[in-house]
């Protein structure tokens, strides 16, 4: 974590630009187009420097920004698709969360990111900011301002689509499990 210091003069410039990189690619991945996460990320940093009089110094400049990019996603989303559908839905996909599918472990990178992209929005961001930016639940509670038990709640149910959806596309590829592939062997 690096310290931001409101007394410096490039203390600003210090303290968010190293965050840059990883603002930009959670960006992509939850507006799903370069133009539109190039223009959230810049709104993040233009609304950071207008308030960077405000942050305290010590804690996590990081977490702040990625408080901030959220926000901005937020806004555009309700701009994007107005109120004609709730974007934010927990109830969703119930019944498939009932089966967990064993993964298979011969996925390549892409292939984990377009199954990411296919869970729902809400979802998503808690899996991203969990385990690719390593926030804690507390911090990731923050950051999308909803209560903590939701945050754990989201990230296990992300988890299970996540892997519900590799399943499912391994097996489109006829690319089969550990289990699968053991009981094909049993079976002969």
């Amino acid at each position: 974590m690096l310290p931001c210091r409101r007394t410096e003069p490039n203390g600003f410039e210090a303290a968010a630009l190293p965050h840059l990189n990883q603002l930009f690619r959670t960006a992509l991945r939850l507006v799903g187009n370069h133009s539109d996460a190039e223009d959230v990320v810049q709104e993040t940093y233009l609304e950071a420097w207008k308030s960077f009089h405000r942050f305290e110094p010590g804690t996590n400049c990081r977490a702040w920004l990625f408080k901030i990019l959220f926000h901005r996603i937020h806004h555009h989303r309700r701009k994007w698709f107005g109120t004609r559908r709730r974007w934010e839905s927990d109830d969703i996909l119930e019944e498939s969360l009932a089966y967990e599918p064993p993964v298979p472990e011969h996925l390549s990178d892409d292939e984990v990111l377009r199954a990411l992209q296919e869970i729902p929005a809400s979802f998503r961001e808690a899996v991203l900011l969990a385990d690719v930016h390593e926030f804690t639940y507390k911090e990731i509670s923050d950051i999308l301002q909803i209560p903590l038990g939701t945050v754990m709640s989201r990230i296990s149910r992300a988890r299970r689509m996540l892997r519900s959806g590799l399943a499912q596309f391994a097996r489109s590829l006829g690319i089969q499990t550990a289990r699968e592939q053991n009981q094909a062997r049993s079976s002969q």
